[in-house]
């Protein structure tokens, strides 16, 4: 008896193990867990994956200025949480594309608008990276805040075309996060604007 016991806790155990070690690679859906390959997608999600990437890039590029820049808490606490928040869901969404056979192409890192994203929405110029590089303390602070303010308000908006038109469960909850947390961000960042004036 306590032999069966023995091996039913066993193959129990690996049956955990084996879904805990699948969950990286899974998406949940309705029927269970599907494979990121497997799961329902269309074209919306690989736009989604594709141009949210290059754009929170560059959103870590800006945070990254902030601690050589600054010494205002509330700006260094944002960049903090703003860097914190984006690198992982780069990770989740190359995986994404590597899953799809779509590989994300490297070096797009603090790329401007026009410099090959089509305009993005959101995406800060070449000359504008620069300008914000070269100021220090408050004008920093302003630029900094008014920079970030035009960056989230564009991947709000691509976040809202991913929940009109994608399939893909895990881009459309990521798209729920991006709306949630930068608009949050908007709204603060609007505040500490108006206490620098």
């Amino acid at each position: 008896m306590r032999s069966r016991v023995l091996v039913v806790t066993a193959s129990a155990a690996l049956l955990l193990l084996g879904a805990a070690c699948s969950s990286q690679d899974s998406s949940s859906t309705a029927g269970g867990v599907t494979s990121v390959a497997d799961a329902p997608r269309n074209q919306a999600d690989s736009t989604f994956a594709h141009g949210m990437i290059p754009h929170h890039e560059q959103a870590v590029v800006m945070t990254k200025l902030a601690p050589e820049r600054t010494q205002n808490a509330k700006v260094l606490d944002l960049a903090d949480r703003i860097e914190a928040a984006q690198t992982p869901e780069i990770d989740q969404m190359k995986g994404w594309l590597a899953a799809w056979n779509e590989p994300h192409k490297p070096g797009m890192e603090g790329m401007g608008g026009m410099a090959g994203m089509g305009g993005m929405k959101g995406m800060m110029s070449d000359d504008q990276m620069a300008a914000l590089s070269a100021a220090s303390g408050p004008a920093f602070d302003k630029m900094f805040l008014e920079m970030m303010i035009a960056h989230h308000e564009g991947a709000v908006e691509q976040a809202r075309a991913e929940k009109a038109d994608g399939r893909f469960p895990e881009a459309l909850t990521l798209a729920d996060d991006i709306i949630a947390s930068q608009q949050s961000e908007i709204d603060e960042m609007r505040g500490i604007l108006t206490s620098l004036v």
